[in-house]
């Protein structure tokens, strides 16, 4: 093999791999209406990606927000401006760093742990056997995991925020002495509802989805060994990092 077609195969793999993901979201979406009856499964998939993954959220917005907080007083004090401290903090979390490092923090524990267990199920063969019980595996178990993406992402983001603030304000105001009213009354009067914190929910509802459908992709289509599922969630944790990063430049461009 030349080297030119060996450097093809692999893009025209990956272009074939968008192709079918694309497919495959049309039948999850053909399934969405066959999905309702199973509300209780549902409930509890939005449990599982999202109350399962509140402590790793909580303790990473935590210190984000604290080092973002010492890294921009260090450097707004320098033109007199420390004072703002909290307000780009906010201004950056609600924009971009909130959505896109709760989806990449989603990607790693939820993302995996979905994938891993539709991928058991194709090599245990509990998805043929739910079709031959004429149990549609797509509304049964793909469909809930990608309500429930689409939920749970949007919540984790707010509460990423919140902690993020909050370790600002605890390195901010407690640490380094700002003035509690000053920090608090900048970031409330330059941070708009609509512009900056309604753009950030729909950016982290957006990633929700593209991240879940990943994760189910690879675990529905992965192999029937330990091998391939073992292949399929290192492969979730990549592309779903590699799709929220250009999603979120696309969305931002629009955004703006």
């Amino acid at each position: 093999m030349s080297v030119a077609r060996r450097a093809v195969v692999p893009f025209t793999s990956g272009l074939a791999q968008v192709g079918a993901c694309g497919i495959f979201l049309l039948h999850v979406l053909r399934a969405l209406p066959g999905s309702l009856r199973y509300v209780r499964e549902t409930v509890r998939q939005i449990f599982f990606v999202g109350a399962m993954s509140l402590v790793i959220i909580m303790t990473c917005g935590m210190f984000v927000g604290a080092v973002l907080g010492l890294q921009l007083y260090d450097v707004l004090s320098r033109f007199g401006s420390a004072a703002m401290s909290g307000t780009v903090v906010a201004l950056a979390l609600y924009r971009e760093l909130g959505p896109v490092v709760t989806a990449l923090l989603f990607a790693g524990r939820a993302g995996t742990s979905i994938t891993a267990e539709v991928g058991l199920m194709r090599a245990t063969d509990q998805l043929d056997a739910m079709e031959m019980m004429a149990v549609d595996p797509l509304a049964y178990v793909i469909a809930p995991r990608f309500l429930a993406g689409i939920v749970a992402m949007p919540l984790l983001a707010c509460v990423f925020n919140a902690l993020a603030i909050l370790g600002a304000h605890v390195v901010g105001v407690t640490w380094l002495g700002l003035d509690n009213g000053t920090f608090w009354s900048n970031m409330t009067a330059s941070v708009d509802v609509w512009t900056d914190v309604f753009n950030g929910v729909w950016k982290s509802t957006a990633f929700g989805a593209v991240v879940t459908l990943i994760a189910t992709f690879q675990g529905y289509t992965t192999p029937p060994t330990s091998e391939g599922v073992a292949y399929a969630t290192t492969r979730t944790v990549v592309f779903s990092s590699i799709a929220t990063l250009a999603l979120d430049f696309v969305m931002t461009a629009f955004l703006m």
